[in-house]
């Protein structure tokens, strides 16, 4: 079983699959934290999590945040309450397979961190702007993958906005109502118990907003996000390439097969854009219609 549970972990992590790599890091922080937390108190050793909490949530603090920019990024994979990731991690699941669908994991990807980072950013305005906050602003830190969770949930529901998913006890809903009841539910709840939260998500809100919005004019917002995630992931590609060997070169039957199979392939999205035009293809779909009018 542990066995299995490797291998299923590495594929996806190789696999390349941006959703099960968000999925999986922020689980697997939450369980080294959880766990190595539980048996440093059966040895009677005193907690690190507030230490840890310092390292990595966003800090309210301008001067704090000075020091550690990089929490800006961290807060949103941690985690310590049960039901807080488990929540985020079912809507991050649901959200993002709709999103990927349509707007590709490169999008996904950016949309979770910018997101999660504009979330970060609204809350430290708010902390130091608000008199309400003005005694709170020193100790006051944020985390979770909620604001994230939250950009990639407006920015579908703003791109697609009537496309309908069924939820259990309810029914049929489009994306438009769950987008605008859970900003409401926040708008409501700015001044209460976990305004800092809640003002985060509204921050990753805004983002995915006008992420979507201007997607939707063809203008990408995140495009530098992305040309600089595809850097990165190069690197580590070609740190692999040392060590694979070069393949063979395809004789002229293989070749032969490969065009005409890509040539399928193209006809078969020409005709469904025929039949439901442009915005019916998946990201997949435009993906391949976009390398293939580039090689012409």
């Amino acid at each position: 079983m542990a066995s299995s549970f490797r291998d299923e972990l590495r594929q996806a992590l190789s696999s390349g699959d941006t959703l099960n790599i968000l999925l999986l890091t922020n689980v697997i922080v939450f369980l080294f934290i959880n766990i190595l937390d539980a048996f440093l108190k059966l040895l009677t050793v005193e907690s690190f999590v507030p230490a840890l909490v310092g390292v990595l949530a966003v800090p309210a603090s301008l001067s704090k945040l000075l020091i550690k920019p990089w929490t800006l990024i961290t807060y949103q994979f941690l985690h310590f309450n049960f039901f807080h990731i488990l929540f985020n991690m079912l809507w991050l699941f649901w959200m993002g397979k709709i999103f990927a669908e349509y707007l590709g994991m490169k999008k996904l990807l950016s949309t979770y961190i910018i997101g999660g980072i504009a979330g970060a950013i609204l809350f430290i305005i708010a902390y130091n702007v608000f008199p309400l906050f003005a005694g709170e602003v020193s100790a006051a830190q944020a985390l979770g993958a909620s604001a994230s969770v939250l950009a990639i949930t407006i920015a579908i529901a703003a791109y697609i906005p009537d496309y309908t998913v069924h939820l259990i006890l309810i029914g049929p809903v489009r994306l438009k109502y769950i987008a605008l009841v859970s900003v409401l539910l926040d708008l409501v709840s700015v001044s209460g118990s976990n305004a800092g939260g809640h003002i985060a998500h509204l921050g990753g809100a805004l983002y995915g907003y006008i992420f979507a919005m201007n997607l939707k004019k063809g203008n990408n917002i995140s495009s530098w996000f992305d040309v600089l995630a595809e850097k990165i992931k190069n690197l580590f590609r070609a740190r692999r390439m040392k060590v694979i060997k070069k393949e063979r070169p395809l004789n002229d039957d293989e070749y032969l097969h490969n065009k005409k199979a890509g040539q399928e392939r193209i006809d078969s999205i020409l005709d469904k854009i025929s039949r439901s035009g442009y915005g019916s293809l998946t990201a997949e779909e435009r993906d391949i219609l976009f390398n293939y009018s580039n090689k012409k």
